[in-house]
């Protein structure tokens, strides 16, 4: 699909097919989010601005690369969006981070937000919006739409699961944000579930399914 990347790595597919597993422990779950979150990480930065820069090695005078421009933000879509944030700010601890509380409505199930807190420069900084389920979209398009009204304008967005309705739903309402995800699975059931899934992705990290 346009617009969107599979990571294909058998460190990614194997620690998601554990993840699927129902017996999978809290613990376990929480665990495998972190460390995929640091892997995707890994891909999805893959293409960052470098620059050149002198700098002195305890032998001599070097020019070496580093990244260009203004830290990263990490975007969580509260609450299972925060399983992603601490594999990710081992890789980049400068990274800025920014709270979007949204949670579905069951019956409608239709994104409602109740916290939204971002640093000031979202216009400077390459965003990563970050959720581990892109089922129905409707979260991720309410995140995406604040975090530009805001001024973001380079946005990326990260998850662990994709169903194809939700890939479409986002790329028709945001076709400038690209989607890096473990796997495009089957379909949504009529609950807007991810089949074949793994769940819900926030129950299952703190224990409350």
């Amino acid at each position: 699909m346009q617009g969107v990347t599979v990571v294909d790595h058998p460190l990614v597919q194997h620690k998601l097919t554990l993840m699927r597993d129902r017996e999978r422990s809290t613990k376990g779950f929480r665990q495998l989010l972190n460390e995929i979150g640091m892997l995707l990480c890994y891909e999805v930065t893959r293409d960052l601005p470098m620059e050149r820069i002198q700098i002195e090695t305890p032998l001599t005078t070097m020019e070496g690369a580093q990244i260009a421009g203004k830290k990263l933000v990490f975007a969580p879509i509260l609450r299972a969006g925060v399983g992603f944030l601490d594999g990710m700010l081992t890789l980049v601890p400068a990274a800025r981070v920014a709270h979007i509380g949204l949670y579905r409505d069951p019956e409608s199930l239709q994104a409602v937000e109740y916290y939204f807190k971002a640093p000031s420069d979202l216009a400077d900084r390459m965003v990563l919006v970050l959720d581990p389920m892109l089922a129905t979209a409707n979260s991720a398009v309410a995140a995406i739409d604040r975090l530009k009204e805001r001024g973001a304008k380079d946005l990326r967005f990260v998850c662990l699961l994709a169903a194809p309705e939700g890939i479409e739903k986002l790329r028709g309402a945001h076709p400038d944000v690209d989607i890096w995800t473990a796997s495009i699975d089957e379909r949504l059931n009529d609950h807007g579930y991810i089949v074949p899934g793994l769940g819900d992705a926030g129950d299952r990290m703190y224990g409350t399914r």
